[in-house]
């Protein structure tokens, strides 16, 4: 495939798990690929792998982002991060960490992007939202708080990008196979007092029709078809990959 070749990709938490098979997806595809993430050895170690660039970043560092400019084709925000705790518990420093992530920072990178992408008509922004951006889990206030707060960005964003051929779209995929979903077991499986296998039949995948977990790699598949030519009409839309969880 050679669909994305002389574009340039930005992908944010590009080092691991959804991130890092975006970042393959789109350098299969011809596109020179920035890896942004905390992790400056993995960032490196994988943009070295794919013919990309690495860029070590502390995105909660939101400061260091406002008088940012960007000159990229595609943008994914993917980074994100998880804590589980029942509402009366939930550290109010965690939820402001967590909305910082997972709005304000994929705010202040579109709106460091979208400049280039209106002066030369294309533009690609594609947010690693969750079935948990259209569906509520207890125990997860701000992270579902987060993504259903991407979730309106992505579609305010495609509508004042539409006139300049600019795409917003979000990706709904329910539990996928990353180290931070297996931390999300573990803490799932001391919180219930349950085994971790249990927890992944009996809590994660209990509302999916299809019980497995999604991989990195099928997210990554949808993210490049998005951001091909082929999705120009494309825009506005969540697409969930939650093996029917949505469908109930």
């Amino acid at each position: 495939m050679t669909d994305l070749t002389g574009r340039t990709a930005l992908i944010t938490g590009g080092a691991s798990g959804i991130g890092a098979a975006c970042a393959r997806e789109l350098a299969a595809r011809g596109a020179l690929v920035t890896v942004a993430d905390v992790d400056d050895v993995g960032a490196k170690a994988l943009a070295g792998g794919i013919g990309g660039k690495a860029w070590a970043v502390d995105l909660l560092d939101v400061s260091a982002l406002e008088g940012l400019q960007l000159e990229v084709d595609i943008l994914v925000n993917n980074a994100g991060v998880q804590s589980i705790a029942p509402i009366v518990e939930f550290p109010p420093d965690k939820f402001r960490t967590l909305l910082t992530l997972m709005v304000e920072v994929p705010f202040l990178l579109i709106r460091a992007a979208l400049p280039h992408m209106y002066r030369q008509k294309f533009g690609r922004i594609i947010n690693i939202s969750s079935v948990h951006g259209i569906r509520a889990s207890e125990f997860k206030v701000a992270y579902v708080t987060a993504k259903h707060g991407l979730e309106g960005l992505s579609k305010v964003t495609a509508l004042e990008g539409a006139p300049h051929q600019v795409t917003s779209n979000c990706v709904n995929p329910g539990y996928v196979r990353t180290p931070l979903v297996t931390k999300q077991i573990a803490a799932q499986a001391q919180a219930h007092g349950i085994p971790e296998d249990e927890v992944v039949a009996e809590i994660l995948l209990k509302e999916s029709a299809i019980k497995r977990l999604v991989e990195p790699e099928e997210v990554a598949a949808l993210v490049g078809w998005l951001a091909s030519p082929a999705a120009g009409m494309v825009t506005g839309a969540s697409y969930t990959m939650d093996g029917g969880w949505s469908a109930r």
